[in-house]
């Protein structure tokens, strides 16, 4: 059923896009060029934009606790933007059939439902050096790839596990981003009125090691969480103040608000809670040797009393080491060193009840992102692996995408998941591995 609904909405969708279309000289007859002249001929009084997209999955091995396909949804995401005398108005929203899931009460925070609204903001100019956006976006900075230290801004970590474009790890925020440009110095603020949480593992899509039960979790018995949710009271505030000298970038970070997923347990009620947080951090961008490297360093700071609390997660220094460098004609590869150092490590020994899990004070991480052009650029061969040596584990990420025309790519990938214990990282995530394909129409 799945599939003859894909093939009538690639079929009939181009026609809707070119139902006012003028005729064209024969050998003109690009879909991508057609749809920029539709909307001349139409003269829309906005800029539309978007794509339609079927992706399906299924896991490589059996998981008791979640379903056999990871993944099998139809996407139309919607992008409109307007521009005024004095603002612009953006909204991206997409529109998704996810039998997966199953679940189709709305709820804009999780993702949750048949519409998932990315954008929805304003953008002025108050003043010649200062822009303001208000309104749900999507936020990112730092150096990292795939790796986060000062990006305190909310994470989907169920669509980057099973599957999903890599854009759609970035959750929206909604936020109050205001830029003040000084010459070479600038500084961002963002305010964001109520907590935006990760759209973190929590059994619905992806399995997972429960440390309270002492073993793997999923569907059956999802995380339920004590979030906070009050406007103006639970609130957070991001800031990056940055400047270049010559060609290295530079930025100091600061953040106050919450973990961005469950760091702590209320012992009463037994749900996940999520302490608060602060971190300071810094970071350096720029030419070595034959490439690019950069340095980016973090500390968390949790709240009061997490050393000798073995519910919640203690403070921590974080670093990122980056380095990215052509190595070939139209290859180029990356690597990156990663430390999460937890801090007040033996008062934290020292409060856990004996038996338990006991956590090391330092997980390293090496990441390799290795990627091939060919065709003229229309395929493209991706290869991303995170391996923890302390852990002992690890997490390959594979794609192959083919552009059939400027607007029309196929997709085909893998998710899998290694590691010795069932509670490590990467390792919980071993019945997860799974394999994708997708197919996507842009317009």
């Amino acid at each position: 059923m799945i599939q003859l609904v894909v093939v009538i909405l690639f079929l009939v969708v181009p026609q809707l896009l070119q139902a006012q279309e003028i005729e064209l000289p024969a050998g003109l007859d690009d879909l991508s060029i057609m749809t920029q002249e539709d909307d001349t001929e139409q003269g829309l009084p906005f800029d539309l934009s978007g794509f339609l997209e079927s992706r399906v999955g299924t896991r490589m091995q059996n998981d008791a606790h979640e379903k056999d396909m990871s993944i099998g949804e139809i996407r139309l995401q919607v992008g409109i933007e307007k521009e005024f005398d004095s603002l612009t108005f953006n909204f991206v929203s997409d529109f998704i059939y996810d039998p997966v899931l199953d679940k189709h009460s709305l709820d804009l925070e999780t993702g949750q439902g048949f519409v998932d609204i990315r954008e929805a903001n304003i953008v002025f100019s108050p003043l010649e050096f200062m822009d303001v956006k208000v309104g749900r976006q999507v936020l990112t900075w730092g150096t990292g790839d795939l790796a986060f230290i000062n990006d305190l801004f909310p994470k989907d970590w169920n669509s980057f596990f099973i599957g999903r474009d890599d854009e759609y790890l970035k959750a929206p925020s909604d936020a109050i981003k205001t830029a003040f440009f000084f010459g070479d110095y600038n500084l961002d603020i963002i305010y964001m009125p109520r907590f935006d949480v990760d759209r973190f593992i929590d059994g619905s899509r992806i399995s997972f090691f429960d440390r309270a039960s002492g073993g793997l979790s999923g569907r059956e018995n999802p995380v339920l969480d004590d979030r906070p949710d009050t406007w103006f009271s639970d609130d957070e505030l991001a800031a990056r103040f940055y400047h270049s000298f010559g060609a290295y970038e530079t930025a100091l970070y600061y953040y106050s608000g919450y973990w961005k997923s469950p760091a702590g347990q209320d012992m009463s009620t037994g749900l996940a809670t999520f302490p608060r947080l602060q971190v300071f951090g810094a970071s350096v961008r720029g030419p070595l040797s034959k490439g690019i490297g950069s340095v980016e360093v973090g500390y968390y700071k949790s709240e009061g009393g997490a050393a000798s609390n073995p519910l919640i997660r203690n403070d921590e220094f974080r670093l990122l080491v980056g380095y990215e460098q052509e190595i070939g004609t139209e290859f180029t590869g990356s690597f990156q060193y990663y430390l999460e150092r937890k801090l007040d490590h033996s008062q934290y020994l020292a409060s856990l009840p004996v038996g338990v899990i006991r956590d090391k004070q330092n997980r390293h991480l090496f990441t390799v992102r290795l990627t091939k052009m060919l065709m003229q650029q229309d395929l493209k061969l991706s290869l991303f692996n995170f391996y923890s040596p302390s852990d002992k584990d690890g997490y390959l990420r594979l794609n192959v995408s083919y552009k059939i025309r400027d607007n029309l790519k196929v997709e085909a990938g893998g998710n899998v998941f290694y590691g010795q214990k069932d509670y490590s990282f990467f390792g919980q995530f071993k019945d997860n591995s799974n394999i994708f394909t997708a197919l996507r129409y842009d317009f």
